[in-house]
This record gives structure tokens, C-alpha cells and sequence, in this order.
């Protein structure tokens, strides 16, 4: 009995320390047969081709955090949404998921109420 239950979690630890010695290995080969040749015009730092102008602190607008924030959103209720769908179906779990759901839903529409007054979805 008891080998049969450690025989799974050595297969998980077999597969992690092959896992490991694979990226080593290929990070160890990588750094023995790449040539380094360190000049300063290698060690400078660039963007696209182009040698920097400026100073390296940009300023990012909040209104993409506040996008990614409707995406994220969006994008839980989509991954909650098929789950739900089927233990809906299931029997005995029809009246406790529906009641979860509109929990759920009103999460999301408080979310998209704070979208909505902080004007989010305008477009300029």
C-alpha cells in the first residue's frame, strides 16, 4: 500500500529533477560554446537598434491599468462561466450555483460600475 502512494509523488520529483538538470545543462552548454567578446559598444544599452536620448524613466498612463483591470474582469467571468455551466446541469447543485452566480455577477457589475464613473469606457 505504501509504495503504491509514493510511487506517484516520485514520479512528480523524477520529472522536476530532469526538468532542472535540462534547463542547467542547456544554460551550461550555452555559456561554453558562446563566444564572449565583451567590447563597450556591445555593453551599451539600446533600444531597438537606436542608442538611447533622454533619461530612462518613462511616464505610464493610468488609464492602461485601469484597461487591464476590465480585462481581468472580463476574463474571470469567462473562465468561471463554463465551469459553472456544468455543475448547473448537476443534480441537487441547481439552486445553491444559481445563487453563487448572481453573487458572482455582482462582483463583476460593481467592477464595471467602477469602470463606467471613472470613465473608462469612453472613447477618446
Amino acid at each position: 500500500m505504501v509504495p503504491d502512494y509514493f510511487h506517484g509523488y516520485a514520479v512528480v520529483g523524477l520529472v522536476a529533477v530532469v526538468g532542472v538538470l535540462f534547463v542547467a545543462v542547456a544554460f551550461g552548454a550555452s555559456a561554453l560554446l558562446r563566444p564572449t567578446v565583451p567590447t563597450p559598444e556591445k555593453l551599451l544599452v539600446y533600444e531597438s537598434g537606436v542608442d538611447p536620448v533622454g533619461e530612462g524613466w518613462a511616464h505610464t498612463q493610468v488609464r492602461y491599468y485601469l484597461y487591464a483591470f476590465l480585462y481581468v474582469i472580463f476574463a474571470v467571468d469567462a473562465v468561471f462561466l463554463f465551469p459553472w455551466a456544468t455543475v448547473f446541469a448537476a443534480d441537487g447543485f441547481g439552486g445553491a450555483t444559481l445563487v453563487e452566480m448572481f453573487v458572482f455577477l455582482g462582483f463583476l457589475a460593481v467592477g464595471l460600475l467602477y469602470a463606467w464613473k471613472k470613465g473608462v469606457l469612453t472613447w477618446t
